[in-house]
């Protein structure tokens, strides 16, 4: 996807589930879309659509899901897991929503035995979880924990990611796109694309490439030890305490003053880790167990005001759709990506071997999907 499109989805959250009878039909359409698609184009083509939101948008609608659900991430992807045959496909789903997610990494081995892949490779993709997720979790700071995870893998070692955190005070949701082939770096701008309900004023990025500096100072006061860490936290208190104060009326309140508070604690433990293990760059200090978002931001913190090493406050949100009602049209901001999405799509329906009921019906949710003319 050109990273130069960007803008917002409206993604509410729903309650409730999925009815059984849909999903059931969810599955057998999404097994014969994915069985076309991986015939005739390979399965890194699937891994690459999955990473794209205009097709993971298109696609969750065809399936028969409100196309602007946060729901879509979580029900389209435990489709997809169930649709996928590793041994047919050459593809396996992993993880899901909730105390599912903590399951990667045994389904991403189980899926390694079944590719035959070797143990290295196993550990590679396991690290690729891993990082994803705490880089979503805690190196981007908007509001957004994580609550679900979904790793996708192939027989050949490509991966993607789609995962999605959840805004407690509004109810809103944010969805995570990675493709291996796309990531130079886990901790330098790694996404295919961040779809989010809003552009928050105020948001602690530390994967954005003005961040570098800052991403060098952390790993640095880290690796001089917690007394060091503790020492620094002292110092600046009153001097953020001031410039929380410009930020707030900056900001205008709201979530953006918390991503700009002091940490209360930080994992001192985590902190004792990073001082014995000495990591050589950001990456293998956000890798160590226990580093999260509060260690996360107070080494920002530190960064900037006592070095001058400031990290990117603005939201890395990268795509939009305009906004739609429940069952309304959406209004893609890119309109050429959501026609190759559909035609794409479309290509796949007529040859997926499905009943024709269901092969109408699905080109109709499609047409409804497809943008007005303006």
């Amino acid at each position: 996807m050109d990273a130069r499109v960007t803008g917002v989805a409206e993604l509410p959250l729903h309650r409730g589930g999925v009815p059984r009878w849909l999903f059931r039909r969810m599955v057998r359409l999404a097994n014969g879309i994915v069985t076309v698609i991986v015939e005739e184009h390979g399965t890194k083509e699937l891994l690459t659509r999955l990473s794209d939101p205009h097709w993971f948008q298109a696609f969750g609608c065809v399936l028969g899901f409100d196309w602007h659900s946060s729901g879509v991430t979580t029900v389209v992807t435990a489709a997809l897991k169930e649709a996928l045959n590793p041994e047919e496909h050459g593809l396996a789903v992993c993880g899901g929503k909730g105390s599912t997610s903590r399951k990667t990494p045994l389904e991403i081995a189980e899926a390694g035995e079944v590719f035959e892949l070797p143990e290295d490779e196993v550990s590679r993709l396991q690290y690729a979880s891993r990082m994803a997720a705490k880089v979503d979790n805690a190196a981007i700071q908007a509001g957004y924990p994580l609550y679900h995870h979904a790793f996708l893998l192939s027989a050949d070692g490509l991966w993607a990611v789609v995962q999605q955190g959840m805004n407690p005070r509004d109810g809103t949701a944010r969805r995570y796109h990675w493709l291996s082939n796309r990531v130079e770096s886990f901790v330098v701008e790694p996404h295919a694309a961040i779809v989010g309900d809003a552009v928050r004023s105020r948001a602690l990025d530390m994967t954005a490439r003005e961040s570098e500096g800052c991403r060098r100072a952390s790993t640095d006061i880290a690796k001089e030890g917690p007394e060091r860490v503790a020492r620094l936290l002292r110092a600046i208190r009153p001097a953020h305490q001031k410039s929380l104060g410009e930020w707030v009326k900056e900001a205008g309140g709201g979530y953006e003053v918390k991503v700009l508070r002091l940490p209360r604690r930080l994992n001192w433990d985590a902190l004792r880790r990073v001082y014995e293990t000495q990591p050589r760059n950001y990456e293998e200090l956000l890798g160590v167990r226990g580093i999260g978002p509060a260690t996360v931001r107070g080494l920002a913190l530190i960064s900037e005001l006592i070095y001058g090493e400031a990290p990117s406050w603005r939201d890395p949100v990268k795509y939009s759709f305009a906004f739609g009602g429940k069952d309304g049209v959406p209004h893609p901001v890119d309109r050429k990506a959501m026609d190759q999405a559909i035609k794409f799509l479309e290509e796949a329906i007529e040859r997926a071997k499905i009943r024709e009921k269901e092969r109408l019906n699905a080109l109709r949710r499609l047409k409804r999907f497809a943008p007005k003319s303006v």
